[in-house]
């Protein structure tokens, strides 16, 4: 069909001319109706209209319908061409409309099409076809026509909905209800879309993106950049239109008709709008083409949010797309496209790129998954970039890696670890020395990465090291050679920043809408790095506070230790394994993995096998079960995973060495960490995991070198894989009869192997088992085995002698074991009955007879006789004639001189407490008898290793005899004060497993004298008892830290004149032990009371402050208490404590923290703080203003008539306390002036102290303020109230020059490029207010206060007072 033919379709002769005339005037922003009887004409076959009329113009647009042009065509047959814009507007408005339907959608899409398409014909400018808010609606009718959502499809009845709403009255003065009345109209009118539907849309689409691309290579914009502008746009939005499979090919001079999908038309449009035709007119190049800098600046800064991952509104700031595969696919297209245009036109699109690049890492968000894309958008985008402009990115990511903005720190660092994966640039014949040391990888660690080590936000830190950690991996020799320079004494020394970062996150959002311009940065010069420091930071790290922080410290640290960037020292490695034991079960599986994968790396190193074994083993038995699991996975695959059956003719591999070698050290080094080995076989018993031929497979490796380790594993099995084959118990015994024919066995296998016969003598006939106790007791009855052995021995002949009748094992026992004792009986009374058995005494021998009495009574309780007990009982006395008579009965209890030093020496006494200990456990009349003389000996003995047992045994006879022991608490407890620190740690550790276990309540002085073991001079002791009271007393009796606390003041400051607090009966030698009175322990003092408030709830510090008023200020108030030496000094540690940062309420003290991402959980979370906050914050108010600031004014005026140095202290505590209510400081005190005027006074000094220092740090801009008011005048005061005596910083006033800052030091000026950067671009959106005021200058350092001129400063004068010697020359 012809044009004309295809115009007769659309009836322009029906359309009135005043209707034209009103459409024009309107500028196509409103629909005029049309006649009914016309609007139904159209529409009936518009469709096929349009259709054919697009047809017909696209020959005059490809010029292919002759020489006369559309123009004069339409001229000749009379078409009015206002007629036929107004007419194609009116579909193009009508299907804009939210309630169109699918026909009136297509038909308004190809009207669009067609006046694009009439726009493309040479002419259309003269002929007035062009109006430019109808091409931009045109352009942008896909984003109304096309259904956002197609999957969520709903239809409502508007009838049925219009008929079921309540007929309400016109409000007129209402447009809030006229709004939400278009918005329910409007959600009235949503339709349905089926499949063919939205083929058809497709369809129609298509068309219209052709006609614009037609346009555009037809047409200039450059006359109507807002134009061009909203075609930029629509393209963006088309790029989510559908999804495109595959790389997309750009190449010049395309025909649209080749282009299959939607994104890659909208691709091509901005590859045409960046062509010199729709430059800006205002500068032209040398070809005369318009500048494309303007439409390349616009195109880039659309795709910014394309990469960004961001949607863009026109109401608010851009929104966070989900990282989807579709997004995702997007964000790749839109990068490769890029880098198209940046081959194409390098020299116009290089210096636009570096903008793109800033914008890119300035607007990036805080969480992970996008921060690892678009550090992946700008190693790929970096790519395009020569070795200059490389090396000015670099250095401003340099500058930005100092951001105030905790994420843009957190990005830097990201970006860096893209960077390292690409090759070292380098220069080509003539490099910039200013910007050459730029270019190469060890810049990015060492002035980059690696100066983030010190970040004020923990995030920040912790991702640093990981990244270290993983630089190790990469393989590129230059940056591990840059790591190893860190690290090692003789890498170079790097310009490195100082270990705090400049401020905290800035309160803008992070990606709020910002100028597409470039982004200046400030520099600063960093301290020189030291190699030492470097790895004392490290190790530190592992340490830290933040549970992410010790993750990544010990990522960092064994990637160090497997690449021997670091040596593997006891040290190194200790602060590795030790962190299975971190408080986090996090951490605690982090250091699982890291001593595993170092174990991995160096399976020959000792030293490395052993920090292997301390950091799994004891994680067996960790109350967290996944830790355990954990654990156990990993013994299980490194010690009896890689077990298998001894072949002579084969080697060992490497595994299996591994596991011989792990457990020899367990048989020698490792003998502490044979309770948790015992614990993980104990568990695989339960599931059993051992069967007898498991046994055989060990068995065939005790003839070998590593028979050891053999022996360990059977000792921890044999007993769970009973009953087993007669061979594997030959070779059991054969191994025996090796034993104890030959002394090469070491103690430890000799132990292991009579646990073995043991646990299989079950399976054994009576001969053999006769056999095996002759020799037991033939080696017992010769007294020269090692203790161990002698235990172990004993054991096994139990063991032996079991049967299923108890009164034929108690036979047995008493047979065997009675013989033990009555022999060593016979030799303690040959050496003690006799004068002169004491000399040339052979203190071994005597030991092991004494041990081995204690542990054979243990079995055979009946055969201790009077005797026996009276001979132990000399060991420890003088009075041996006592038991030569053994005629009369002793006393009750023994007289406390009896403990005092024999002829006897310290070793054999201590192995006597230990025996003697074991036959009180067997006899209570005993046990009741010696406790008064051991405490006694707690207090008065001399002896370590008798005074270190003698704890022991009460201990362990407070499980017996619980009652007992227990008015002997107090004694044992006084040992956590003893001058010893075995004592002090064994006391410790006895008390916590008594209070664990609940034999021993917290009475009297015991939680105190607790406490003064965390100020142990000790380290290890401090730190276990914090462990202890942390982590395992704590849990079982949460609030004992609270209802102690303020009689903690009173006992660590031995004050007892209070009717309540410290009235606990102590000795005066306890009392100087674990006293911490006076100044010298005032910091011992204050650690114990952070300790505990740091680990106390909100509520109970809420509750500790309140009753510490009730109870202590009350009593001082009223007089109750004297203000003497003792009281004073009670009283103003009261207000010191009160005055701590701990005594704060948390959610007091974490006002004004922002989110770092705006979402909706954080948001949500955030209101929910603030109203607790403000709930919390009114309570307290309340109760100070009620029951503390009464006590305080009657304080304030005792002191005073006193004249007491307490009150300085006094208003340190309000000083503290009223920075919460600032401004209620009149109110509070109204009932004392002068207070309140003091109090006021006191914290605007505070201010200017605190903005001062500020001002000397070089950190971060303060905020200052430029008024300071001095101090109002103090109402009179009799002399009785004034303090002559006391020198109060509250009663003059400090004068202080205030500091003059020099001018320009941070001058306000517009972003622009930053000095020497080499990017010379400016753009139209406005200022950037990135850094604007934070950077320093880069000459000064100096902060400065900034005034506009002809601008007052708000709030008071600040007096400016100097001395006139300062005016004289």
């Amino acid at each position: 069909m012809d044009l004309i033919g295809a115009l007769r379709l659309l009836r322009l002769d029906r359309i009135p001319q005043a209707w034209v005339d009103v459409v024009w005037s309107l500028e196509f922003t409103e629909t005029e109706p049309l006649d009914g009887s016309v609007d139904d004409e159209l529409s009936a076959g518009g469709a096929t209209a349009f259709r054919a009329l697009h047809q017909s113009l696209l020959g005059y647009a490809a010029g292919r319908a002759g020489s006369q042009g559309v123009w004069a065509v339409l001229g000749e047959h009379g078409v009015s061409i206002r007629s036929l814009v107004a007419l194609l507007s009116y579909f193009v408005l009508r299907a804009k409309a939210k309630g169109a339907d699918v026909p009136q959608r297509v038909m308004g899409l190809n009207a669009a099409a067609v006046y694009l398409l009439l726009l493309a014909i040479p002419g259309s400018i003269a002929s007035r076809a062009f109006h430019q808010v109808l091409l931009d609606t045109c352009a942008d009718l896909t984003s109304h026509c096309w259904p956002q959502e197609p999957g969520k499809k709903r239809k409502k009845d508007v009838l049925k909905s219009s008929a079921g709403k309540r007929s309400k009255p016109q409000q007129k003065d209402s447009p809030e209800v006229d709004v939400d009345e278009e918005e329910e109209e409007e959600e009235e009118e949503e339709v349905c879309f089926s499949d063919q539907d939205l083929v058809k849309l497709r369809d129609a689409v298509v068309v219209l993106v052709q006609s614009l691309l037609r346009l555009l290579q037809m047409l200039s914009l450059k006359d109507t950049p807002q134009s061009a502008s909203s075609c930029t746009q629509v393209f963006i939005r088309l790029l989510y239109f559908e999804p495109v499979s595959g790389q997309l090919v750009f190449t010049a001079g395309r025909d649209v008709t080749t282009l299959r999908s939607i994104p890659e038309m909208a691709l091509h449009g901005l590859e045409l709008l960046c062509s010199a035709r729709h430059g800006d007119q205002t500068e032209v190049g040398v070809n005369g083409h318009g500048d494309q800098t303007e439409s390349l600046r616009r195109v880039f800064h659309q795709l910014l949010y394309v990469i960004l991952m961001m949607k863009r509104s026109s109401q608010g700031g851009p929104s966070l797309l989900a990282p989807s595969q579709a997004t995702l696919s997007t964000r790749d297209q839109a990068i490769h496209f890029i880098c198209h245009l940046v081959e194409e036109q390098k020299e116009l699109a290089a210096p636009l790129l570096q903008v793109l690049l800033q914008r890119l890492c300035v607007q990036m968000v805080e969480r992970s998954e996008f921060r690892s894309h678009g550090a992946q958008s700008v190693g790929l985008l970096t790519s395009q970039m020569e070795g200059g402009d490389y090396a000015c990115f670099t250095r401003w990511l340099w500058r930005f890696s100092r951001s105030s903005k905790m994420v843009h720190r957190l990005f830097s660092v990201d970006v860096v670890m893209v960077l390292l994966e690409q090759p070292e640039r380098h220069w080509g014949e003539r490099p910039d020395p200013e910007l050459a040391h730029f270019l190469p990888h060890r810049f990015l660690i060492q002035n980059v990465l690696f100066a983030r080590r010190g970040d004020a936000s923990p995030t920040v830190r912790g991702h640093v090291l990981a990244c270290l950690a993983q630089c190790l991996e990469l393989p590129s020799l230059n940056v591990t050679q840059a790591v190893h320079n860190l690290f090692s004494a003789t890498g170079a020394q790097t310009e490195l920043e100082g270990d705090t970062t400049a401020g905290a996150a800035s309160s803008q959002r992070t990606y709020s809408t910002l100028p597409f311009r470039t982004v200046e940065l400030s520099t600063t010069h960093g301290a020189s790095c030291d190699v030492k420091e470097n790895l004392a930071l490290v190790l530190r790290r592992v340490g830290d506070s933040s549970t992410n922080v010790r993750k990544s410290a010990l990522q960092a640290l064994v990637g160090l230790l497997k690449h021997d960037v670091i040596p593997l020292s006891p040290e190194n490695l200790e602060r590795l394994w030790e962190r299975s034991r971190d408080l986090a079960v996090s951490v605690k599986k982090k250091a699982l993995q890291c001593v595993g994968e170092l174990l991995a790396v160096k399976p020959g190193c000792s030293a490395v096998q052993e920090a292997w074994l301390r950091g799994v083993l004891p994680a067996v038995v960790d109350a967290e079960g996944s830790v355990q699991e954990k654990a156990l996975e990993a013994l299980d695959q490194v010690l009896l995973q890689q077990l298998t059956p001894y072949s002579r003719g084969r080697h060992l591999d490497a595994s299996q060495q591994l596991t011989w070698d792990l457990l020899g050290l367990l048989c020698h080094q490792c003998q502490d960490l044979s309770r948790y080995f015992s614990r993980a076989f104990t568990i695989w018993t339960n599931q059993k995991r051992f069967s007898a031929a498991f046994v055989s497979s060990l068995l065939s490796h005790t003839e070998v070198p590593h028979a050891d380790g053999a022996w360990l594993l059977l000792s921890k099995v044999a007993a769970s894989a009973s009953p087993l084959s007669p061979l594997s118990c030959e070779k059991i015994l054969d191994a025996w009869d090796h034993m104890i024919s030959s002394g090469g066995v070491s103690v430890t296998t000799c132990c292991h192997v009579l646990s073995v016969v043991g646990d299989v003598a079950s399976g054994l006939d009576g001969d053999t088992r006769g056999r095996l106790v002759r020799d037991l007791m033939s080696w017992l009855r010769s007294f020269s085995l090692p203790l161990e052995l002698i235990s172990a021995a004993v054991e096994t002949l139990h063991q032996i002698g079991s049967s299923e009748d108890l009164k034929q094992t108690q036979a047995f026992l008493e047979q065997h074991c009675g013989e033990l004792v009555s022999t060593s009986e016979d030799f303690l009374s040959r050496i003690l009955l006799n004068q002169d058995g004491a000399q040339n005494l052979n203190q071994d021998l005597m030991v092991r007879h004494l041990h081995t009495l204690g542990v054979a009574s243990l079995q055979c309780p009946a055969r201790v006789s009077r005797r026996t007990r009276l001979l132990v009982e000399s060991i420890l006395t003088t009075h041996s004639d006592q038991l030569s008579g053994n005629q009369e009965e002793l006393p009750a209890s023994l007289p406390v001189t009896q403990f005092k030093t024999n002829s006897l020496p310290t070793k054999v006494r201590a192995h006597g407490v230990i025996t003697l200990g074991k036959l009180c456990l067997q006899h209570e009349d005993l046990a009741q008898r010696f406790l008064p003389v051991l405490a006694r000996e707690l207090e008065v003995g001399s002896e370590v290793a008798v005074r270190n047992n003698v704890v022991v045994i009460m201990c362990d006879l407070c499980v017996r005899y619980t009652n007992m022991v227990d008015h002997y608490i107090p004694n044992i407890s006084a040992c956590l004060g003893d001058a010893e620190a075995i004592i002090r740690e064994n006391a410790l550790i006895m008390l916590t497993n008594l209070l664990q276990e609940e034999y021993v309540k917290w009475k009297g002085s015991l939680f105190f004298r607790f406490l003064v073991a965390l100020v142990d001079p000790v380290p290890s002791i401090s730190s276990l008892c914090e462990y202890c009271l942390l982590h395992v007393l704590l849990k079982t009796n949460p609030p004992v830290f609270s209802q102690n606390f303020i009689e903690c003041i009173f006992y660590f400051n031995a004050y007892d004149r209070h009717p309540s607090y410290n009235r606990f009966p102590q000795s005066h030698r306890v009392k100087a032990g674990l006293s911490l009175r006076g100044a010298l322990h005032a910091d011992k003092r204050f650690r114990i009371y952070r300790f505990l408030l740091k680990h106390m709830t909100d509520a109970q510090r809420f509750s500790v402050t309140h009753r510490i008023s009730q109870t202590v200020l009350t009593c001082f108030a009223d007089e109750e208490l004297p203000l003497d030496e003792g009281g004073a000094e009670l009283l103003s540690e009261t207000f010191r404590v009160l005055s701590l940062e701990e005594m704060k309420l948390r959610v007091m003290c974490a006002a004004g923290a922002e989110p770092e991402e705006d979402n909706a959980v954080a948001m949500a979370t955030a209101v929910k703080q603030a109203a607790h906050r403000k709930v919390v914050t009114q309570v307290h108010r309340r109760v100070f203003l009620e029951n503390t600031v009464p006590l305080i004014i009657s304080l304030k005026n005792l002191l005073e008539q006193r004249r007491s140095p307490v009150l300085r202290d006094l208003m340190n505590y309000l000083q503290v306390t009223m920075q919460d209510f600032r401004s209620e400081v009149k109110k509070f005190f109204s009932g004392d002036e002068q207070l309140a005027v003091e109090v006021e006074f006191t914290l605007k000094e505070k201010e200017r102290e605190e903005e001062g220092q500020s001002l000397t740090d070089g950190g971060s801009r303060p905020r200052l303020r430029l008024g300071v008011a001095t101090p109002q005048q103090r109402p009179p005061t009799p002399p009785s109230a004034r303090l002559a005596g006391t020198d109060s910083v509250f009663s003059r006033v400090q004068r202080s020059r205030v500091p003059v800052f020099p001018k320009g030091a941070a001058p306000n000026r517009a972003m622009s490029t930053p000095k020497g950067l080499g990017v010379n671009v400016s753009f139209d959106e406005g200022l950037s207010a990135i850094f604007s005021d934070r950077g320093t200058s880069p000459t000064q350092n100096t902060s400065d206060v900034q005034v506009q001129p002809g601008e007052r400063t708000s709030g008071r004068r600040r007096w400016n007072v100097q001395s006139p010697l300062r005016h004289r020359k």
